[in-house]
């Protein structure tokens, strides 16, 4: 049976989890793998969830299944949190979903369901499994322009030039915040702008919201969204809690359509259908950990203090990069780098630079040069911006 069955390619992240791992060099630098590490190198399990889970193990008396949708306190939870009460509850149909990539592939094949023959417009640069996750539900997607490489900025007249090509009923997907690998999100205006554009053309947005509260705040990361939620008919969102409550392994995510309150029971049933037909039952630890935090005032208070925290200390990278690659180079080229947001970021480094700083430097990124800037600590900032330079030297 499996004889020409063809030898799977290798992730490039993964490759590269597996090559970092297997470098001797005790001086080696991790800005590959896209989780949050706190100084110390460490993914750590928040307190707030910590406490979460101790309330958890005490109360509950039962490990059945609960519905395809999975836990209702779960689901209002999060509407809350992605929405704040933007729509009525009466346009929300929402289920949970193993992580956010699986809720990125339910949205597919929803769309799939709906409007087999839209094209998913995609940014040029974004997350390395949105293609893949688009091609499997059998869905084509064509690319729109997002990034100014040269300035580090929003490409926003090909930005918008694209989007004015696009098809009535395509589907563009956006990220919400904190942009997969650019680190370059919308302003408020550019979101209102591009609302009224898809608004006009007659598309349907699709909100990738996988990094809430690592931008700019909670609320703050949340407002395109919203506006586009508050404004047109119809809403795709794809979330999820690995990043802003550090549950990677816990696999907690939420697709959700925000439609006519006409068509609401329809979209919540189509959702549950899908469910059933891949996973069944979400997996229920995880989205409890997130409803049991929303829901109290204290673990609120300590989870977003905690979250806070996170999104300063990456924030703190950020500028300390930028200077000291200053420093070195006595260049501003890289000075686009404090001004993004989020964990990522896209340098503008070819691919031989790249391997030269893996293979001379000892310090990992992806091929494209993107970089987590969660990876970066008090020690590395430096000797990192010493190897930047010295490989932009050699151009």
């Amino acid at each position: 049976m499996f004889e020409t069955l063809p030898a799977p390619k290798l992730d490039g992240i993964i490759a590269l989890m597996q090559a970092f791992a297997d470098d001797p060099r005790a001086e080696k630098v991790d800005l590959g793998v896209g989780v949050y590490r706190d100084e110390y190198g460490r993914t750590p399990v928040m307190r707030a969830v910590k406490a979460a889970e101790a309330r958890i193990l005490e109360a509950q008396d039962s490990k059945s299944y609960l519905s395809l949708a999975g836990d209702r306190a779960f689901l209002e939870a999060m509407e809350t949190l992605l929405l704040g009460g933007s729509v009525p509850g009466a346009r929300v149909a929402a289920v949970g979903t193993p992580g956010g990539t699986a809720a990125v592939r339910q949205i597919c094949e929803l769309i799939k369901r709906a409007r087999p023959e839209a094209t998913i417009w995609v940014s040029a640069q974004t997350w390395p499994n949105h293609l893949p996750l688009i091609a499997a539900a059998g869905m084509q997607s064509r690319p729109y322009r997002y990034l100014d490489r040269e300035s580090g900025a929003l490409d926003r007249e090909g930005f918008f030039a694209d989007l004015e090509q696009m098809a009535a009923g395509d589907v563009v997907l956006l990220h919400g915040c904190c942009h997969n690998p650019t680190g370059v999100d919308l302003s408020l205006q550019d979101w209102a702008e591009t609302a009224a554009l898809i608004e006009r053309r007659g598309m349907v947005p699709f909100v990738d919201m996988a990094y809430q509260g690592f931008g700019v705040s909670l609320d703050a990361d949340a407002g395109g969204l919203r506006h586009l939620a508050a404004r047109l008919p119809e809403v795709l969102v794809a979330a999820s809690c690995s990043k802003n409550f550090g549950l990677y392994r816990e696999r907690v995510g939420l697709a959700m359509a925000v439609v006519e309150p006409g068509l609401r029971d329809t979209l919540a049933g189509t959702l549950a259908g899908l469910n059933r037909q891949s996973f069944a039952f979400p997996p229920d630890h995880g989205g409890r950990v997130v409803s049991t935090i929303l829901g109290d005032t204290a673990l609120r208070h300590g989870w977003q203090g905690e979250l806070d925290a996170m999104r300063i200390r990456v924030a703190e990278n950020r500028r300390a990069l930028a200077e000291a690659i200053r420093a070195e180079t006595g260049s501003d080229r890289f000075g686009f780098i404090a001004a993004q947001n989020g964990m990522f970021s896209l340098l503008p480094l070819a691919p031989a630079e790249v391997e030269t700083l893996r293979d001379k430097h000892a310090i990992y990124m992806l091929g494209d040069g993107r970089v987590n800037m969660a990876g970066l600590n008090a020690e590395t900032i430096d000797v990192t911006a010493r190897a930047i330079a010295e490989v932009l030297q050699a151009r």
